[in-house]
Formats: C-alpha cells, sequence, structure tokens
C-alpha cells in the first residue's frame, strides 16, 4: 500500500500557499507591463504615490521585511530598518527597470526562505516597537499577512493603471 500525502501537511500547505502569493506578483508586476517609467512615476491619487513606490514598498516594507527580517531573523536586514517610509520614495536617478528586477530579486529571496521553513516554524524576530505584542506567529500567518497585503496593492495598482491609460487586468464579460 502506498502512502498518500495529505494536503494538510505543512509541506503541501506552504506550497499551495506559495503559488497563491506568486500568482499576486504575476499580477502586480503584470498590471505595469507596458508602462514607460514616466508613467510608473507619475502619481494619479491625491496621496501622491506611484506605481514605482509602491513596488519598492512591496520589495522592501513586504517581502524583505517579513521574510528575511521577521520569518528568518536575518540580522543585516533588521539592522538596516527604517521607519518605513523611505520605501515609497524611489530616488529620481533609480531606473524603472532596476525597482522591478529588485522587486523580482526580493521575492527569489523570500521564496528560499519560504521552502525552507515549516508552516508552523516560529518566528525569528518580532518587531515589538512597530506592532507591540505578536499578532503573527508563524510561517503560514506571515504568508496570509503577505498574500492579503500583496493582492491589496495589486487591486491599487490595478486602479492606478486604469486611470492612467485605461487598461484593465480582469475584464470581466
Amino acid at each position: 500500500m502506498t502512502e498518500k500525502t495529505s494536503e494538510t501537511t505543512p509541506d503541501s500547505e506552504v506550497r499551495a500557499l506559495l503559488r497563491v502569493l506568486a500568482g499576486q506578483r504575476r499580477h502586480v508586476l503584470g498590471i505595469l507591463d507596458g508602462l514607460d517609467a514616466e508613467d510608473l512615476r507619475r502619481p494619479v491619487l491625491p496621496s501622491g504615490w506611484h506605481c514605482l513606490g509602491l513596488v519598492q514598498h512591496l520589495a522592501l516594507d513586504v517581502e524583505r521585511f517579513w521574510f528575511r527580517a521577521v520569518v528568518a531573523g536575518e540580522e543585516e536586514i533588521i539592522r538596516g530598518l527604517t521607519s518605513g517610509a523611505e520605501a515609497w520614495n524611489v530616488a529620481p536617478e533609480a531606473r524603472a527597470a532596476d525597482v522591478l528586477d529588485g522587486y523580482r530579486r526580493e521575492t527569489e529571496l523570500s521564496d528560499a526562505v519560504i521552502t525552507t521553513t515549516p508552516a508552523d516554524g516560529v518566528l525569528a524576530w518580532w518587531p515589538h516597537e512597530l506592532f507591540g505584542e505578536p499578532h503573527l506567529h508563524n510561517l503560514r500567518d506571515v504568508l496570509l499577512h503577505v498574500i492579503t497585503e500583496t493582492a491589496c496593492h495589486a487591486g491599487h495598482l490595478d486602479a492606478a493603471r486604469e486611470l492612467i491609460d485605461g487598461r484593465r487586468w480582469l475584464v470581466l464579460t
């Protein structure tokens, strides 16, 4: 008799959550495909953020922060943390392609942490000064949080893209 792998095992659960996250990451990059550097930097909402700043925020404040600092406890990342607002500010001389590639690199580094950590793996570090007592306790919690945040920001990018040139990621008929 062959042993059947349960869909509730941490490995399959993490793989399933990673597939969902990968879909949201593709959405983030896909909705921006075809925009030039000027449009990527053009603010279309009163708050003044632009698409490139949001992608940089996702790279630094979401992917790097939650996976490399909180889950993995990478000291270099933890020591280098700032207030968070800086991530939204893309240097004027920064090339748009470099910011987008930076996001791709951070997702790859995050995936390395995710695929080597059990779903119930205890977090290596918690930012008490930012969030008080922990409300996320393991990789599963962080994955669900990052999926939610990435999906929310993908929606923001959908709205921004439609305001920039009318393009929509998903059109229901």
